[in-house]
């Protein structure tokens, strides 16, 4: 009698688990891989995001350019000191940097701290992939180094 009352309750725990995911891990975005140049380009993707039984749109950002071999580079736009926001060429003292507003902290083009500034690490480097000519993006994965 107990294993009948019990199994209803694990497989209602246990059932979010079991549910096939679908899509992959990588989210179709509407930059077309020929639009993307040198110079970083903010590219937001919305994705659906399930907690346990609970759905909802989730829109992130990376920032987006091409390096001087011609791949592309997909950096997060979290700052590793307190996980501010950081942008594009914002800061007129230094241009061409990633700026984090809130501690003044700055990345370089390639998504490297700025020794002397409060960020401890390079901003993460999200994994990407081309499907039917346009950016897919994938998880952000840390970098080593400073």
């Amino acid at each position: 009698m107990a294993a009948g009352m019990l199994m209803p309750m694990v497989r209602f725990a246990v059932d979010p688990v079991l549910q096939d995911k679908g899509g992959g891990d990588f989210v179709p975005t509407d930059k077309k891989v020929d639009e993307i140049t040198t110079e970083p380009t903010r590219v937001d993707f919305t994705f659906t995001q399930k907690d346990a039984w609970y759905e909802s749109e989730v829109t992130n950002t990376a920032w987006v350019y091409k390096d001087e071999k011609g791949e592309i580079v997909a950096l997060s736009p979290v700052c590793k000191h307190l996980g501010c926001t950081v942008d594009w060429n914002t800061d007129k003292s230094n241009p061409n940097h990633f700026f984090c507003p809130c501690h003044y902290g700055l990345y370089t083009k390639d998504g490297t701290n700025v020794p002397g500034t409060p960020p401890t690490a390079p901003l993460d480097v999200y994994e990407y992939r081309v499907k039917d000519g346009y950016l897919q993006i994938g998880k952000a994965k840390p970098r080593k180094g400073a």
